[in-house]
């Protein structure tokens, strides 16, 4: 092997020798497609959203990897659970995840690397009101069709 295609080779198994990835494979969870969007929200958390003392942890009951952080120095720690999009969630795994005492939140991780993150909360949450210089242009056109006749 040339020391060319050596470094090829380390470079795309970068992943493979991340400590953060190698802490998360100690724990010995068994679902590698877990493990990987573990890993990638972990990296997104880390570098590029800058949250402050990101951990990872098992869940023995769910047999899967959380992630514990904070999105900002002082701010209350969030659980976070990552999972591969054609993983589904059972009514017990979101129940667990919310009676850990943490917000806690759904990474959805596409096939491409994509991230969506989803606020779980224990109950219905009213959403906010939109925000701006919203109007109800449909009911003024159905009044002034309805005064024109």
């Amino acid at each position: 092997m040339s020391l060319t295609s050596h470094g090829a080779e380390t470079s795309a198994n970068w992943i493979l020798l991340h400590p953060a990835y190698l802490e998360m494979k100690s724990l010995d969870v068994g679902d590698s497609a877990q493990l990987h969007a573990a890993f990638l929200a972990y990296m997104d958390l880390t570098e590029v959203r800058r949250w402050k003392e990101v951990s990872c942890v098992k869940s023995p009951e769910l047999q899967l990897v959380l992630l514990e952080g904070k999105e900002k120095e002082g701010a209350h720690t969030q659980t976070v659970l990552a999972l591969p999009v054609h993983k589904s969630l059972s009514h017990r795994s979101i129940r667990h995840m919310l009676d850990r005492g943490f917000p806690a939140l759904l990474c959805a991780v596409g096939s491409d690397s994509t991230l969506v993150y989803q606020r779980m909360t224990d109950g219905l949450v009213t959403p906010d009101p939109p925000v701006g210089p919203f109007q109800d242009v449909g009911r003024r056109q159905h009044r002034k069709r309805r005064q024109q006749r």
